[in-house]
């Protein structure tokens, strides 16, 4: 019961201290479980988000239930799960009770524009951790370039370079594994 409470705690206060949603957690996430916790190792983290992308739904949901799964099984999962989304909940309930006091308020504005200028931040040291992890090799250089100008060029949707992506990991590694 410690461990699922933990793992709760665990994910709550991420839950509860990130704004900018999944990609925004993905540091604070990797500090908790697999530098604080050590409940996993920083491969199986990558591993587990680039699972949990390739699912529908939200990547701090999908990866907080396999993180949790990964760890204690069905309980660990919704314990992990239950952490990550309740604060979000708690404060959706407690805004929109109040929102319309405190639309205009200037103060409020400048707190959110505050924390609209580190979200990117936040992102893009995601960005950098994760890519500490991928294969340096120019096979995988011309892969980022790609799905950069694929997405930003010419408006590819992520769903397709995602696809194209996996089939390029299987037959480019299928091959070197055999």
């Amino acid at each position: 019961m410690k461990k699922f409470l933990e793992m709760f705690w665990s994910f709550y206060k991420i839950g509860a201290f990130t704004f900018g949603g999944g990609y925004a957690m993905i540091p604070l996430i990797q500090a908790e479980v697999v530098d604080n916790k050590k409940w996993i190792d920083k491969e199986e983290f990558l591993d587990i988000l680039v699972v949990a992308q390739s699912f529908p739904g939200v990547l701090a949901v999908n990866s907080s239930t396999f993180i949790g799964y990964k760890i204690a099984g069905a309980p660990g999962a919704i314990a992990a799960l239950l952490g990550a989304v309740l604060p979000s909940f708690i404060i959706i309930i407690v805004i929109a009770a109040f929102f319309m006091q405190f639309r205009e308020n200037h103060y409020v504005d400048l707190v959110f524009r505050g924390i609209a200028a580190a979200v990117p931040m936040l992102v893009l040291i995601a960005v950098v951790n994760l890519s500490k992890s991928v294969k340096k090799n120019y096979a995988n250089l011309l892969m980022v370039i790609a799905t950069i100008i694929a997405i930003t060029f010419f408006k590819v949707h992520p769903v397709i370079v995602i696809v194209i992506s996996a089939l390029y990991g299987y037959f480019y590694y299928g091959k070197k594994v055999d």
